[in-house]
């Protein structure tokens, strides 16, 4: 499985950079996308731009909650979606990874994240500092109403949610990069 670059990163160096517990989601995203495994398909848009794996967006593109399908057969299988920063506040100092920024759960099969419960509402990507990832991950749910929501957003941990909620390995996964509004990609020297 590859090992996603930060874009902070200076050549690929990850040493610097404390990225080892959210590996597992950019990995996933990107190895679900290169495999294209036989999971539910799922396609994230902001207004009319699919995000796709690593690609840029501001935040004024980023203001309103991203339309998300769900592909599927059986409006009786659920799904959880999770978005997620795991470079707050900053890249540097990750010391609130991972940042829930939303959580759908109940979302049937066929439908978009619409048709879900928000149990945390969304809340728009506002990177301060350097370029931060956003990672949406969709979960197959062991039935409706069996996931419920967090006690907080900062510090969230994806993988135990998970586990708590016996949802198992991801069915999709996304990322898209995002740094404030002027900001001009890299580091400043």
């Amino acid at each position: 499985m590859a090992i996603a670059e930060h874009p902070n990163s200076k050549n690929g160096d990850m040493e610097n950079h404390p990225v080892n517990i959210d590996r597992g989601l950019i990995s996933t995203a990107r190895q679900i996308k290169k495999e294209k495994l036989h999971h539910s398909s799922s396609r994230v848009t902001y207004n009319s731009r699919e995000v796709n794996n690593g690609c840029e967006l501001k935040p004024s593109q980023v203001a309103n909650q991203p339309r998300v399908d769900i592909g599927g057969e059986d409006l009786r299988t659920f799904y959880t979606l999770v978005m997620v920063d795991p470079d707050a506040p900053s890249p540097s100092d990750p010391s609130l990874r991972e940042y829930l920024h939303w959580l759908v759960t109940d979302i049937p099969a066929t439908t978009g994240a619409s048709f879900g419960h928000e149990t945390v509402c969304y809340e728009s990507p506002r990177p301060t500092m350097g370029i931060h990832r956003f990672v949406f991950v969709l979960f197959r749910q062991l039935g409706r109403q069996t996931v419920y929501a967090p006690g907080w957003r900062q510090n969230f941990n994806t993988r135990d949610f998970a586990e708590v909620y016996n949802l198992g390995s991801p069915v999709a996964a996304v990322y898209f990069n995002c740094q404030r509004e002027s900001g001009s990609g890299g580091r400043r020297r």
